[in-house]
């Protein structure tokens, strides 16, 4: 063996040992992803993952971040967890219970295991059956409220818990902690931006 190729089989090998570690990084993150990557507090981990897949779908990341950036479905574990009695509570789980049976019957699994276009078709069909919320001026409900059910419910939640993050607020909306003077009749066209303060 000339010094040549003792030089080119050693640099092979070191390079083998060297990227052997970057390899397994690689497969290890194209194995299936729908493991936890947080610890629920109440819900269980097949709960905790119909939330995060919930979360997911509802808000995925695009140009700014999406819901589980903010860990809006950590936030509504939480939620769950500290604000709601134990009647709440085991409201929250049968709803879940019935939306991934409800799944499992219409699409063959349960939500967080759905193709993006069966999500799609599910979220169409449980918009288009849930009750909606009343409309409302400067804040009031106009004319009485009927429930609303858990998938509006739980909606409304997650784009509280995203538009309440401080991420959003901060870096998204616009946001001014320390506003100025205050002007009570400006054009609209003068507000820009949706406020987060």
């Amino acid at each position: 063996m000339n010094r040549r190729d003792a030089l080119k089989k050693s640099a092979l090998a070191l390079g083998a040992a060297a990227g052997a570690p970057t390899l397994l990084s690689l497969l290890q993150a194209c194995a299936k992803q729908d493991r936890l990557t947080w610890t629920p507090i109440f819900l269980n981990e097949d709960q905790a993952r119909f939330m995060t897949a919930f979360v997911d779908f509802l808000l995925p990341k695009t140009e700014t971040p999406g819901g589980l950036d903010v860990k809006a479905d950590v936030f509504i574990d939480l939620m769950y967890a500290k604000t709601y009695d134990e009647a709440g509570q085991k409201y929250v789980v049968s709803e879940i219970e019935k939306f991934n049976t409800d799944c499992k019957e219409k699409y063959g699994n349960v939500f967080a295991e759905l193709s993006v276009e069966d999500k799609a078709a599910c979220f169409k069909d449980h918009e288009s059956n849930s009750p909606k919320y009343a409309p409302k001026v400067w804040g009031t409900a106009v004319g009485p409220q009927e429930p609303v059910g858990f998938y509006r419910g739980l909606k409304s939640m997650v784009l509280w818990a995203y538009f309440s993050s401080e991420e959003v607020g901060k870096n998204i909306l616009s946001y001014d902690p320390i506003p100025g003077d205050y002007l009570g009749c400006i054009p609209l066209s003068d507000v820009g931006n949706t406020w987060s303060l």
